[in-house]
């Protein structure tokens, strides 16, 4: 069987397709699968690296801010339909799939407008625009959040949660070894603050201004700067103790295996990880995201009692206060931990892949 699998933009869309991928092939090991993602976009560099062919389409978003780079918008989505199309007719796929991003509106539109059968996947508690378009065309639409039929077809909707990362799954035994692999210490109260593999300045400034707070307090600081940060605040290692700065987190279970609070944002992906991995977590949803979908997906878990929530306004002020709160009191740690341990869902990539393989058949 074939299968086309398209999206990207962010590792959000990125790693849930990776995941789907996986568990088709761990189904059909036969199976041949072909990405199709946006020029110039991450997914160009971390599809191959995981294994697998990906074709470019010259697409993007619309520009609220430079609202000049929006004259090309009409020729990319012409030319990028046409070449979506040649690339199916190319192929022949059983059955296209997307998981969310410019390049997923036009290549599954294209595979269903060809008779072939299509399932999109969306991991935000609120759609995104791309999904709302092509759930019309969509012969199932799976989701990660309750309360979605507000944006689709009742009729169509699967409750699959969000896949993930295999490794993430399996952190059982990994603590010890990932100490050791950081250079962190096992006996101190540890803090992980995950900013995206870019960074998130917000977090970045309100960790930065209270590290003396943490030092006093005997916490140990596992600070993920992003890529755009990290020359700013490097320095910051060599002035305090029991500081780890890094632009970039190589091994993301080890990470998790290691922290006892977990401060992030409030993208899909993220929020799903935290879910499996049951950790104690402060979510600070990013203000400059679509529809405000991170306070959304926040919200889903702070009404069930599964995690804080610090609006990124007010994170300056209240963020470092709330973490040292968490990390000083063991019965909210155990009461988060437990309320967001039943918001996961493990087998969500085998879920898809099973709902997909109803369609083929």
């Amino acid at each position: 069987m074939k299968f086309i699998i398209s999206g990207g933009g962010t590792g959000g869309h990125i790693y849930p397709a990776i995941a789907i991928a996986e568990a088709l092939k761990r189904k059909l090991p036969n199976a041949e699968f072909l990405f199709v993602g946006a020029q110039g976009r991450m997914e160009m560099e971390k599809i191959p690296k995981a294994g697998y062919k990906i074709e470019g389409l010259w697409i993007s978003g619309f520009q609220r801010k430079q609202f000049w780079k929006n004259f090309s918008l009409p020729f990319k989505i012409i030319a990028s339909f046409f070449k979506a199309r040649k690339i199916i007719k190319r192929f022949k796929p059983d059955l296209a799939i997307g998981v969310g991003g410019y390049a997923s509106a036009m290549a599954v539109r294209a595979a269903a407008g060809m008779g072939i059968p299509t399932l999109i996947h969306e991991q935000n508690s609120y759609a995104g625009k791309t999904n709302k378009m092509l759930s019309g065309f969509a012969k199932k639409i799976c989701v990660a959040y309750d309360g979605m039929d507000r944006f689709f077809p009742k009729e169509k909707i699967i409750h699959t949660g969000n896949p993930i990362r295999q490794d993430i799954l399996e952190l059982n035994d990994k603590r010890t070894e990932a100490f050791k692999h950081y250079g962190l210490d096992p006996n101190l109260p540890t803090l992980l603050v995950i900013g995206g593999s870019l960074g998130a300045r917000t977090l970045n400034e309100s960790i930065a201004k209270n590290l003396a707070a943490f030092e006093q307090a005997g916490v140990q600081v596992f600070w993920q700067a992003g890529k755009f940060y990290i020359e700013e605040y490097k320095k910051f290692a060599t002035l305090h103790k029991n500081i780890k700065i890094t632009a970039f987190i190589d091994r993301m279970d080890l990470a998790y295996a290691l922290a006892d609070v977990v401060i992030s944002r409030a993208g899909a992906l993220s929020i799903s990880e935290l879910c499996l991995c049951g950790k104690p977590s402060i979510l600070v949803p990013s203000p400059n995201v679509a529809e405000d979908h991170q306070t959304a997906n926040a919200m889903a878990l702070v009404n069930k009692q599964a995690a804080l929530l610090v609006k990124d306004v007010e994170a300056h002020e209240k963020l470092c206060p709330s973490a040292l709160g968490l990390l000083q009191s063991e019965s909210e740690q155990k009461m988060l931990s437990r309320s967001i341990k039943q918001l996961g869902i493990a087998d969500a990539a085998d879920r898809i892949a099973e709902e997909v393989l109803q369609l083929v058949r």
